[in-house]
């Protein structure tokens, strides 16, 4: 609920949402995967900036509105989302928390930063790709090998680890 003051805070807010699962992810929140870029409160209202994961991401309606719910639920009436497109939703913002939260999950954690976001206004700078060294969530192994290009979602290849011979997801890099 707001506050006995009648005011909104905005670390009870991250709170919250950061209780607001990923539909497609239910293990990790839309917080640990970086899709809330910003929350914005005045004494009695809320804006809330997300950003997709990708265009066309099928799971942002379902996103915004549990976003929404969340924060009705704790008393916030006064609820906007703003879509925030630029700079584009990157693999980069995951928290280390959510990437340990989707091992534990079984889907293999992105490898590597692949964005420079250092300097924004001088616009976003691509990382060189290393080789890709996708560890095994179920064992550990770095013996793992690619299946196809997409997994369970756009977002995820599935890969099959050679030493436990067990399939997995891989959250790709974007």
């Amino acid at each position: 609920m707001i506050a006995a003051t009648g005011t909104l805070d905005a670390s009870q807010v991250w709170a919250w949402l950061g209780e607001v699962p990923d539909p497609e992810i239910p293990v990790i929140s839309v917080v640990d995967l970086g899709i809330v870029r910003a929350v914005d409160v005045t004494a009695d209202a809320c804006v809330v900036t997300i950003t997709p994961t990708y265009s066309g991401c099928p799971a942002m309606q379902v996103i915004a509105d549990a976003v929404t719910d969340a924060l009705r639920e704790h008393g916030v009436q006064n609820v906007t989302l703003v879509t925030q497109l630029s700079p584009a939703w990157t693999t980069d913002w995951m928290s280390d928390q959510g990437k340990a939260k989707l091992k534990g999950y079984g889907i293999a954690p992105p490898q590597q930063q692949v964005i420079d976001i250092s300097g924004l206004r001088g616009g976003v700078k691509r990382l060189p790709v290393p080789k890709l060294e996708v560890i095994c969530p179920n064992c550990g192994s770095n013996h793992t090998q690619l299946t196809s290009q997409f997994g369970s979602t756009p977002c995820k290849a599935l890969y099959k680890c050679i030493d436990c011979r067990e399939p997995f997801d891989y959250f790709k890099c974007h």
